[in-house]
């Protein structure tokens, strides 16, 4: 009697398709995706910096000159990370660049969403010329708006304070395109059925798109955070007052007073990129959620 084989079905009752016999076979052999194979290596190049200057800050000075050098320490000391918090004013630079970045990123949040909200959804006359204008001013480089900046805050009385360097951080053109890309992207249907319910304009942005932004607003943080954390330049040219110092500004004074400590200042490079490295850690997951979902429309 020859024996007969029933079709599997799926849920809703349809005839469920076969298996890849090379999918299947893929699956046994790789307990992961392929793509790793490749990936694996790529962040390893981009790791391994990262690991070698923690490495770095854990040993002697005796040990960083040696020849050949090693990659992990011998006998590991935290004496520059002592020594660094002893010697410099370590504390107050990352106090000041923690208000730097606090006072940056909350003013992008509140300005770049209010203003790429306007931009996608506001009608006015002029919003198509005055949005090509804003994004046009991200081609212009940095460094020739530093000395007309410099002139102005010194007319004002901002400069050598600590809000000459938090002023040009309050807003930017990107984080304007950034949050509009973002808005265009959602349904119009949902601010709709809130008008029809009685809300207003302001309660529209505020209770319906705004909680639907939290990648958007994610990932504005980040580059808000990274771009005023690591700005060196400005800082140079706008504080000579020790006292507000930021992290880069105090690591790169203190790196020219100590130049072959290497210990020392691998502790200090330590000290600045780990808050950065935490903060993207905690929100990866909305960063890489506006990637896929900011682009969708024009």
């Amino acid at each position: 009697m020859a024996l007969t084989t029933v079709p599997t079905t799926t849920g809703d009752g349809a005839p469920a398709a076969p298996p890849e016999p090379h999918e299947g076979r893929a699956r046994r052999r790789l307990p992961f995706s392929p793509y790793h194979l490749l990936l694996a290596p790529l962040a390893l190049v981009f790791v391994m910096p990262l690991v070698q200057m923690v490495l770095a800050s854990l040993k002697t000075d005796a040990e960083i000159r040696r020849v050949p050098p090693t990659f992990f320490p011998e006998h590991p000391t935290v004496a520059g990370y002592v020594r660094l918090f002893q010697e410099s004013d370590v504390l107050q630079w990352l106090f000041n660049s923690v208000v730097v970045a606090s006072v940056a990123i909350l003013a992008h949040l509140v300005l770049c969403s209010m203003a790429g909200y306007g931009f996608s959804r506001l009608r006015f006359a002029g919003r198509g010329v005055s949005f090509v204008l804003l994004v046009g001013t991200i081609m212009i480089p940095t460094q020739l708006l530093m000395i007309p900046t410099y002139i102005m805050f010194t007319k004002i009385g901002v400069v050598n304070t600590l809000p000459a360097v938090i002023l040009p951080w309050l807003t930017s053109a990107f984080g304007v395109f950034l949050m509009r890309q973002f808005f265009l992207s959602l349904p119009r249907e949902l601010e709709e059925a809130a008008r029809l319910d009685g809300c207003s304009a302001f309660g529209v942005f505020w209770r319906v798109v705004l909680p639907l932004a939290k990648p958007a607003l994610a990932t504005l943080a980040i580059f808000t955070l990274l771009g005023s954390w690591n700005d060196l330049i400005w800082p140079l040219i706008a504080i000579n007052d020790d006292r507000w110092y930021t992290i880069q500004l105090g690591l790169a004074n203190f790196q020219g007073q100590r130049r072959t400590e290497w210990s020392l200042l691998m502790a200090g490079n330590v000290v600045a990129t780990m808050p950065m490295v935490v903060f993207f850690l905690l929100a990866q997951r909305h960063f890489v959620a506006t990637m896929t979902f900011s682009g969708l429309k024009g």
